[in-house]
């Protein structure tokens, strides 16, 4: 299956993947408590919503995340996994 979007909607994204909270926020090193916390509305740290985007997000938009936080082009860093 095809991953869907990270939307700034967590409980969505985690409904559409069809899991769970411990399940989806788990991957990420996150607790179930904290995630329940973000689903409810609190803050998400940028580290933590990065994360989110480059573990269930389109691949195309994650790519250009992994490029910008390594300060290289996706052309760059698709050449170096060659």
């Amino acid at each position: 299956m095809a991953k869907k979007p990270a939307t700034k909607n967590y409980r969505l994204t985690r409904q559409v993947l069809s899991m769970n909270q411990h399940d989806f926020w788990s991957k990420i090193g996150v607790t179930q408590s904290g995630g329940s916390r973000y689903e409810s509305g609190r803050a998400v740290p940028k580290p933590t919503a990065t994360l989110v985007t480059l573990t269930y997000d389109d691949p195309a938009k994650a790519l250009q995340v992994l490029a910008k936080l390594r300060g290289v082009t996706v052309s760059e860093l698709v050449a170096s996994a060659k």
